[in-house]
Formats: structure tokens, C-alpha cells, sequence
């Protein structure tokens, strides 16, 4: 038998050094959004400061999705470090894509149905194809091959932006398509079918169809915006998201002097749409230069502050220019703002728990983090909830989630 020597203080701490090469403050950070996503999604109703903006303006919930694409593309970065074969790593990446969104389809879809009801099912001609997951897997496929494919590894010592200089053409290709489609579609008249909960449109006919009038190239409101148009031609309005947060606009409640709100008040709109995907794999984009930053190792949070600052200030310019900061839309200044807030929350949290190393006081955000898509699934699927509804008294309305909520209601 062969004789072993003890390792020496300094062995020991390179094979610690190599099993703490988890970057904490990822997890802390990924279980911040999760957080934040059960704050505003259950006290929303309770402070509505908190949910989310019913059109331009940005509330705490709105910066819910631009965090979990920053952190999605921050991941591929560290993941694909080192790719010696592109061709399987594009598969891998591919097929965690899909999973991800068919995982989206079947929580957001319209199969389950929710804490009201303990029914499930979708009719397949209004399942909702777009949603958090879905967007998520998108930002994520383009973040994924950006870094495989287009990362020139050889060019490092040529500086951060050359090394991955068709990433930000990437970026900007991105933008530019979107503010060209935005601003320069038309936009002609619409009409769609009102649910049978529409209490707020007056009978025009007997079919309950209603006609939006738009004609219009540019206009960035609620009704006629082109990203809605691009929805209803390729998914369909039956497929969009049947409640969006539009509704809560000043000019669709009714008032003593108001017999009606406008009909697009109770029009399908998908937040998570078609064109405004295109913003948002930008923010993905974001995320994967903070990854190559965390893993060049050398003056981390210089360049983390310098590139979140200058986002920031960009994205107020263009607000103050007239591009408003819109998460519906997910305009370009939402981004910079929005995406630039992400970085500064994850300077500070990379600050308090891998440099100072107080992870004691981040250590329920940690581990939520580490089992973030579990909680996701429970949370929006409301399998915790709907579990707990099944102890009740006589009645199945009689359950403690209905009494909270009513109390909650009534305070």
C-alpha cells in the first residue's frame, strides 16, 4: 500500500479555495427575485403602489422580469466558460431552452386555474403561449449562443469591449429592430371578441364583438402600439394574456359620469409579446457582460459601477427625450433603467456577501435561490395554496387562504 503524506496548510487551503469557486451572491441575488416576485405578486392587491405599472412608470414589481433575465444571462457566461464543443454545447443550451418555455406554457398557459378554483384544463384555441418562463428561455438561448459562439477568447488582452464586440452588435441589432418595428408599423383597426366578465363594454351587438379603432404609425398607448398588432397577427388574440395590468388606467374604471371604458380596457394584450422579447434578450445580453466581468476576476466591481452607471444615465436620457419607460412595451429605457438597476443591486450583494462575507444575513435568500425554479413552480402554479385550500370546514370556501385573503380585503 502506497504511503500518504499529510497535505500541508497551504494544500489545504488551495482544495478549499477550489470548493468555494461558488459565487454566492448569485444564488443571493436569484433568490432576491424570487422574493420579490412572491412580494408584489401576493401584496400587490394590498399596496398597489407596489404591483405593477398599469402603462408608462415603473413600480417595484416592474423590476421583477429584468432581474430574473439579468441573472439568466449572467449564468452562461460561468457556463460556458470553456466550450470545447460548440456543437454540443448549442444543443444543451437549445434543449434547456425548450424546457423551460413548454415548463412556462403549462404554469401560465391557462391549465391551471388558479386559487378560486380547483378545476384545471385549457382549450387548446386560447391557450396563452407567451409568458415569464417563456420570455426568460428566449433572453436566455440568445445570451447562450452569443457566448458560444460569438465570444473571440483570444482577443482578451485587447480589452472588454473588443473581446466581445458582436455581442453588444448583438445588442444594438436588437434595439434598432425593435425601435424600427415600434415606431414604423401601421397600425389599422382591430377587433376582438369580449369575455363573458367585460361588464364594462355597453352591448354593441349580439356577438360581443367590439372594433379598436387605431390608423395610426407610432403610437405608443395601450390600444394601437404595434407590439400588440405583431401578437394578434402571429399568436392570435385568443392566445394573449387575457388580463393585463392596463386595466387599472384612470379612463377604463367606471365612474358616475362614465357609462362605459373604452373597449380596448378589456382587449387581450401579452406583456411577455412577440417584439418587446427582442428588449428583453437585451437584458440578457446585460447580464452576460457581469458574467464575464465575475470571471476575469480582476476589478469586479469597477467595471460592474462604471457599465450600471452609464446604462442608468443612458436610459434617463432617452426617458427625458421622449422614449417612456414602459415595462408593457419594454422599451429601451425601461432596459438601460431596469438593467442597470440589476447590476447596482448585484454590486452591492456581491459586496455584503462574497467580499465581506456576511452570508449569515442573506442565507434564507441563498437558499432561495438554490431551489428558485422549484419556488417558482409552486408559487405560480399555486400548488402550495391549492394544496392547503383542501383542509376546510363544511364548506370548501371555508378554508384559511379565502379567510386570509377576505381579511386582507376588508382591512
Amino acid at each position: 500500500m502506497a504511503d500518504y503524506e499529510p497535505l500541508t496548510d497551504v494544500e489545504q487551503q488551495l482544495q478549499t479555495n477550489r470548493r468555494a469557486t461558488r459565487v454566492a451572491s448569485l444564488d443571493v441575488f436569484r433568490g432576491l427575485c424570487v422574493f420579490l416576485m412572491m412580494l408584489v405578486d401576493y401584496g400587490g392587491s394590498v399596496f398597489p403602489i407596489i404591483s405593477h405599472s398599469p402603462w408608462d412608470g415603473i413600480h417595484l414589481a416592474d423590476f421583477v422580469m429584468p432581474f430574473f433575465l439579468f441573472i439568466a444571462g449572467l449564468s452562461p457566461a460561468l457556463a460556458y466558460k470553456k466550450v470545447p464543443n460548440r456543437a454540443e454545447a448549442t444543443w444543451k443550451a437549445v434543449l434547456r431552452a425548450v424546457k423551460l418555455f413548454l415548463l412556462g406554457v403549462l404554469l401560465q398557459g391557462g391549465y391551471l386555474h388558479g386559487v378560486n378554483s380547483l378545476t384545471y384544463g385549457v382549450d387548446i384555441e386560447k391557450i396563452r403561449w407567451m409568458g415569464v418562463l417563456q420570455r426568460i428561455s428566449i433572453g436566455y438561448i440568445v445570451a447562450a449562443l452569443c457566448e458560444i459562439w460569438l465570444t473571440c477568447r483570444t482577443w482578451r488582452q485587447e480589452g472588454f469591449f473588443k473581446s466581445y464586440f458582436w455581442h453588444w452588435c448583438i445588442a444594438f441589432s436588437l434595439s434598432a429592430v425593435y425601435m424600427l418595428l415600434l415606431y414604423g408599423l401601421y397600425v389599422p383597426n382591430w377587433q376582438f371578441t369580449a369575455p363573458a366578465w367585460a361588464s364594462s363594454l355597453s352591448p354593441s351587438n349580439d356577438s360581443n364583438v367590439y372594433t379598436v379603432r387605431c390608423e395610426v404609425r407610432g403610437d405608443l398607448g395601450p390600444a394601437c402600439n404595434s407590439a400588440g398588432m405583431i401578437d394578434r397577427y402571429i399568436l392570435g388574440v385568443d392566445h394573449l394574456y387575457m388580463k393585463p395590468a392596463y386595466r387599472n388606467l384612470k379612463e377604463c374604471k367606471i365612474s358616475d359620469d362614465q357609462d362605459c371604458s373604452p373597449p380596448w380596457c378589456d382587449a387581450p394584450f401579452d406583456p411577455e409579446g412577440i417584439l418587446s422579447s427582442l428588449t428583453a434578450a437585451v437584458t440578457c445580453i446585460f447580464g452576460l457582460q457581469y458574467g464575464h466581468i465575475l470571471a476575469d476576476l480582476q476589478e469586479r466591481l469597477t467595471k460592474w459601477s462604471l457599465l450600471s452607471i452609464s446604462s442608468f444615465i443612458l436610459g434617463l436620457l432617452l426617458a427625458f427625450a421622449g422614449i417612456p419607460v414602459n415595462k408593457s412595451l419594454y422599451t429601451v429605457s425601461y432596459m438601460l433603467i431596469t438593467s442597470a438597476s440589476a447590476g447596482i443591486t448585484f454590486c452591492a450583494l456581491y459586496l455584503l456577501v462574497d467580499v465581506y462575507g456576511s452570508r449569515r444575513l442573506t442565507s434564507v435568500l441563498e437558499w432561495m435561490g438554490m431551489h428558485s425554479l422549484s419556488i417558482f413552480v409552486l408559487i405560480t402554479s399555486n400548488l402550495a395554496i391549492i394544496a392547503i385550500q383542501g383542509f376546510y370546514w363544511t364548506a370548501p370556501e371555508n378554508n384559511i387562504v379565502h379567510w386570509i385573503i377576505s381579511r386582507l380585503v376588508h382591512a
